[in-house]
């Protein structure tokens, strides 16, 4: 009988509590390696496709506005536009319209600064940054030939009424509550006749075409000088006794991602036209992949002309 217990004893017996322990650590050990390689994976795989939205914004969304804006002023004989030229191409007051009498000039060109605007879905200067966002407001008209399409998609046939495009940022969704909001860059067109008046599709809230955006700039570009073009806002540029030509634009932009961060921290403030814009302080914002963007368009139906003197050879 005790050979026989001690034969049992000898095959039920196994892991010590020590070796139990051992292989729980291990195996903690490795799951922790593995969770740790996927982790690093994913916010790889996150910022990847985050830079990639944003990089797709850039190229086809705002090579397509600048592509717009270089409209601007098309099919006007006049090609000095300032703020008193008739359907000039850069809307900066009602006489660029040809009408003084239009009341909604929260719809035209404007900058960070101006006060008392009027429309109800005009310039409110809306940004996620610390400084307001801007407005531009072009016109043109199809002189081509070939009918086109403005920037809501609508055609213009050739030789028809003058095109008003605005370009400003919007929320994309009115009830957002927090601090930083989701935001998009959108155009708005409408027709202009002859006799000034603006067609009521004209002050909507637009086609978005950046869709996820936290700043637009705009800096006017005028002759200041005969060999000189100075940058400047619209609101510097209208207090301006002598109104100059103006000839180029520069944009400025802040774009983001539309896929959030894994990472607890993103960048949070940005050099854009030579100013510093940083983010709106938000402890319950999400993070995303920025990046800070600019072009310079050549208004190239907006030509100025300078002639100089030669002196004589005798």
């Amino acid at each position: 009988m005790d050979r026989l217990e001690s034969r049992y004893l000898v095959s039920e017996s196994g892991f010590t509590l020590i070796e139990l322990m051992i292989s729980l650590v291990l195996g903690l050990l490795i799951s922790a390696a593995v969770i740790q390689v996927y982790i690093i994976n994913t916010r790889t795989i996150t910022v990847q496709q985050s830079a990639s939205e944003v990089q797709d914004s850039t190229i086809f969304a705002m090579q397509s506005l600048e592509e717009r804006v270089r409209l601007a002023n098309l099919g006007n004989p006049i090609n000095n536009i300032n703020s008193l030229t008739k359907n000039g191409g850069i809307v900066l007051s009602t006489n660029n319209i040809g009408n003084t009498s239009y009341a909604n000039t929260g719809y035209l060109t404007v900058s960070a600064g101006k006060t008392g605007t009027v429309g109800d879905n005009g310039w409110t200067g809306i940004s996620n940054m610390d400084k307001a966002s801007d407005q531009l407001t072009i016109q043109y008209k199809n002189t081509t030939g070939q009918p086109i399409y403005d920037c809501e998609g609508a055609k213009v046939a050739a030789g028809s009424s003058w095109v008003i495009e605005r370009y400003f940022v919007r929320a994309i969704d009115d009830s957002q509550s927090s601090t930083t909001k989701d935001l998009a860059l959108a155009c708005d067109a409408g027709r202009i006749d002859d006799a000034g008046a603006v067609s009521s599709d004209f002050g909507g809230n637009g086609e978005i075409i950046i869709p996820a955006i936290d700043q637009f700039k705009v800096l006017l570009g005028a002759m200041t000088d005969i060999s000189k073009i100075t940058y400047m806002p619209a609101n510097t540029y209208m207090t301006l006794t002598d109104k100059p030509d103006i000839t180029t634009i520069k944009l400025g932009v802040v774009i983001r991602s539309s896929t959030p961060l894994l990472s607890s921290t993103d960048k949070d403030s940005f050099t854009l036209l030579d100013e510093v814009n940083t983010l709106e302080t938000d402890s319950s914002r999400r993070k995303f992949y920025r990046r800070a963007y600019e072009s310079t368009v050549l208004l190239r139906n907006a030509r100025v002309m300078s002639v100089t003197g030669i002196a004589a050879v005798s």
